[in-house]
């Protein structure tokens, strides 16, 4: 059955992810809680792979963990315009995008892309870099290795990013296959990250307690009082900063 079948090749991928990537997990919460000590944001810009609409204002999630999304949209009835892509291949919209989210030296930077070959991501990576931001990247070495860049400058996310977490997802990230459907499907990147980055948020509670600060966390707002202790967590973050 195709679900056994799933089943198995998820929990390999999982079995990778706990064997080779814990540390780095460790490493990444490190480098997290030194930056938040110092007044850093902690910034998530994810390609559509759940990790920012897993982790950002979740039940149970940090408050410093904050999304980084950008849209550009041109509006004319004039004459019918394209609007599919226009993000997706011009270099500089990304890196204008970060500038203008105020992103500052000290801040860290979370990129979630299982190919990490498009030019958003690299050119987010980039001018992160430039801006004097570290780079974490959560990407599929087997994926992102077999591929080339879209970018001019010939790099792929790993290549430029400070630290990288692999989600241990293969090449085009489906895992089945069967008579009748061309292509693979079933994929596994969005179980990965998802683990590695909630594996990421409880290493970084643990440390932050160790080092005497306490992070805000957010519960249930389905909970009795839930929206009151969400504003009153929004409040502590705004406040506080951790």
């Amino acid at each position: 059955m195709l679900i056994e079948k799933y089943d198995h090749a998820i929990k390999e991928v999982m079995d990778r992810v706990r064997e080779t990537q814990w540390s780095q997990v460790e490493k990444a919460a490190d480098l997290i809680v030194a930056a938040v000590k110092k007044g850093g944001g902690i910034h998530i810009y994810d390609t559509g792979h759940i990790i920012d609409s897993e982790l950002v204002d979740r039940a149970g999630g940090l408050a410093l963990l904050r999304r980084l999304r950008y849209t550009f949209e041109v509006i004319s009835t004039a004459r019918a315009i394209e609007r599919k892509g226009i993000t997706d291949n011009r270099e500089g919209l990304a890196g204008y995008a970060l500038r203008a989210s105020k992103a500052a030296p000290g801040d860290v930077l979370i990129i979630g892309s299982v190919s990490g070959k498009t030019v958003p991501v690299v050119d987010m990576a980039l001018e992160a870099h430039k801006l004097g931001l570290t780079v974490i990247a959560v990407t599929s070495m087997a994926y992102s290795s077999s591929v080339s860049s879209d970018h001019s400058c010939g790099k792929r996310l790993y290549e430029i990013a400070d630290m990288v977490i692999d989600n241990c997802s293969g090449p085009g990230d489906a895992m089945l296959s069967i008579d009748g459907i061309d292509g693979r499907f079933a994929p596994s990147s969005g179980i990965s990250a998802a683990y590695i980055m909630w594996c990421l948020s409880a290493c970084i509670i643990e440390k932050m307690l160790e080092a005497g600060l306490k992070p805000t966390v957010f519960q249930s707002v389905n909970q009795p009082d839930g929206w009151d202790r969400y504003y009153e967590m929004t409040e502590r973050y705004d406040r506080l900063g951790i």
